[in-house]
């Protein structure tokens, strides 16, 4: 048993994540020299959970795991009511602090909402793939991704709501949604997102649009966090300006740089080289992941995978609320990477 799980394992997942998460905690000691190394710690603790997590989960059949996945999502929903009724942090309340340590109900509700629609799309495909496409069925998986999703939008948390509606996405395409569902939606997002910006946005959230497409409209205020991140990584050209010395990130320019802009410091410090080895790692994940979504032995194991490979392949956005109210705008790590060739060669 022991050699079929050690055969069936995607090493070159295995293997990215790891470097991945080397080069992740070299630039967090860097990020936290100022501050004790808190957030490293507690990274470092997570590391130590997660390992002996994954080891075990190896030896489970994802059948099971998604078996148990109406109770976990039942879980997970009470945890991201409960949520909405904790103190607000930088303007969201996504968080539960247990003494120094804090858990974001949504982080666990991406993996566990993708066994469920998994699970779902699955069970209703057994009467054929076509079933999929019909009213009924359709609006049942629709059901179980708005709950989750509604109450994110909720806290708000509006790029980890747009995480899930890309899973759904890219799990009901490759379960062989009608065209016709596919071209309606593209419509609907089409007259919807001028309706919704026009009449249905509140003023800060038309002013990070805004800024996400043009920073310079408001340098000092939205726009600060991205223009300061572009420099970094400008800053940092083929080799970097070594670990420790990078000036936007050691003189407090960059924020939140131990997580929204943990690419800009990777930039800054380690230079080109580095970096465009992490985008070439992410390649690498999100390809591997597709090979076994391609691979795996059944339609639910499949779903499963192309779900997690979203994970992976979809930048967010996150908004923060600086000390005089203003909220600032910052763009995941991964999507300003399309920037750095800019500015790096000039």
């Amino acid at each position: 048993m022991k050699r079929k799980i050690l055969k069936n394992i995607e090493w070159g997942i295995l293997i990215c994540t790891l470097i991945l998460l080397a080069i992740g905690l070299v630039a967090l000691t860097s990020a936290t020299q100022n501050s004790d190394y808190d957030e490293l710690k507690r990274q470092i603790m997570w590391v130590c959970i997660s390992i002996p997590i994954m080891i075990i989960i190896l030896f489970i059949d994802y059948d099971f795991i998604a078996k148990i996945s109406p109770v976990l999502y039942g879980i997970i929903i009470v945890l991201l009511i409960g949520v909405l009724f904790t103190e607000p942090i930088n303007g969201a309340t996504s968080w539960f602090n247990i003494g120094s340590v804090s858990i974001q109900p949504a982080e666990f509700a991406k993996i566990i909402c993708i066994l469920m629609l998994a699970l779902v799309i699955s069970k209703i495909q057994k009467n054929g793939r076509d079933e999929v496409s019909r009213i009924p069925k359709l609006l049942l998986i629709l059901i179980t991704f708005l709950v989750p999703t509604l109450l994110i939008i909720k806290q708000p948390d509006y790029g980890t709501a747009l995480a899930f509606v890309m899973a759904l996405v890219f799990m009901l395409f490759a379960a062989g949604i009608k065209k016709r569902y596919i071209i309606a939606a593209i419509l609907l997002v089409v007259i919807a997102v001028p309706l919704l910006y026009f009449f249905v946005l509140p003023e800060h959230a038309k002013t990070r649009i805004d800024v996400f497409l043009n920073p310079d409209l408001d340098p000092r205020g939205a726009g600060y966090n991205i223009i300061q991140s572009k420099l970094a990584i400008g800053a940092g050209e083929l080799l970097g300006m070594g670990l420790f010395k990078g000036n936007q990130t050691q003189l407090g320019f960059l924020y939140p740089k131990t997580t929204d802009f943990i690419f800009s410091l990777i930039a800054e410090e380690m230079g080109f080289i580095v970096a465009a080895g992490v985008i070439i790692l992410y390649v690498i994940l999100i390809t591997k992941a597709i090979y076994v979504a391609k691979t795996a032995k059944d339609d639910l194991g499949s779903y499963i995978a192309i779900g997690i490979a979203r994970c992976v392949f979809l930048p967010y956005a996150r908004e923060y609320r600086n000390d005089n109210g203003t909220i600032t705008n910052n763009r995941y790590s991964t999507s300003i990477c399309k920037l750095w060739w800019k500015f790096t060669f000039k």
